[in-house]
């Protein structure tokens, strides 16, 4: 068998191929149009499937609907949320919107991919990420000040994580209806990258039981995981999750060594564009062929500038042909 590889080209990349920002993409209908025509011709020169047309990627749907304000606007490279709680107590008043489609930046998304399908009837209904895990979630509301909630007050931190879960779960149930999209028995992915701030014993306390809630109440049929800031010394806990996958990205505590050495669930690795930019060619290749021997369950890369698009090309050649 093969190594399979997962490649994609980055929403900036092809903001950058039609020469628009990518706030345009956030809310210009034209713009993300433009970008999507862009993108298929760069598509067709790498031999890769074309992108649809779809909103800027989006991570903030469900935080935004319980009260933490988005920032968007030209001068800001990602939209920004804010942090909602600013006391423990405002933990405890903490309530699901009477109506999730109403709340938060939903609504205008949800109005903007409206529109971009009754232009292009190929495009993406998603309007983002239905929400990110909960120990994220957490912080995006509180702010680092989460983190010292965990030690000054553990209980009412169980509340906050309790209620990050529950209500991840009844948006993403609103939204998927409201778009006709399936709710159980589908690919569910957690992405969690605050959870490595945790050493093992609070991690075993506060991020794998709301890991294993969400997943459950998600009912997945195929459970993945991305966090980037664990240690060899977590790994064993994944197990009990039962995932299909793991994705670790570039995590700098968990290299492919270590990941051979520790990580019993099946894995992927990543050559990030940081690393595309910085070695010629020649050596990217080498990496890859470096990272195959440890026979991961995918080797993922992206573009994300278009002047790397050779050293891409030369990627995309060693993948097929490993594959």
């Amino acid at each position: 068998m093969g190594q399979e590889f997962e490649f994609g080209i980055f929403d900036c990349c092809l903001a950058e191929a039609a020469g628009i920002t990518t706030y345009a993409m956030d809310s210009d209908v034209d713009a993300i149009c433009r970008a999507a025509d862009a993108g298929a011709l760069l598509a067709e020169r790498l031999g890769v499937p074309r992108p649809a047309p779809h909103l800027y990627g989006f991570s903030y749907l469900h935080v935004s609907t319980l009260g933490s304000r988005v920032v968007f606007g030209p001068d800001h490279a990602e939209p920004t949320a804010l942090p909602c709680i600013r006391s423990p107590e405002d933990v405890d008043r903490l309530a699901e919107p009477e109506d999730y489609l109403k709340a938060g930046v939903v609504p205008q998304r949800l109005e903007l991919v409206k529109r971009l399908g009754e232009r292009r009837p190929d495009a993406s209904k998603r309007i983002g990420h239905d929400f990110e895990g909960p120990i994220t979630t957490a912080v995006l509301l509180m702010g680092q000040e989460f983190f010292l909630l965990v030690h000054d007050d553990p209980a009412r931190a169980h509340r906050l994580l309790d209620f990050c879960v529950r209500s991840a779960l009844n948006f993403a149930r609103v939204l998927r209806s409201h778009q006709g999209r399936p709710f159980g028995g589908q690919w569910e992915g957690i992405p969690d990258d605050f959870a490595g701030y945790f050493g093992p014993e609070q991690f075993k306390e506060f991020v794998i039981p709301y890991w294993h809630k969400l997943y459950e109440g998600l009912k997945a049929g195929h459970r993945d995981l991305h966090s980037e800031l664990l240690r060899p010394e977590h790994l064993p806990m994944l197990e009990e999750l039962k995932l299909s996958s793991f994705d670790p990205s570039v995590d700098p505590y968990l290299p492919a060594e270590a990941l051979a050495a520790h990580c019993r669930v099946p894995y992927g690795l990543r050559i990030w564009p940081s690393v595309v930019q910085s070695r010629p060619v020649e050596e990217l290749v080498a990496f890859y062929r470096h990272l195959a021997g440890f026979k991961s369950q995918y080797i993922m890369f992206h573009l994300e500038r278009l002047a790397d698009e050779p050293k891409i090309m030369e990627l995309l050649k060693v993948a097929r042909e490993l594959r």
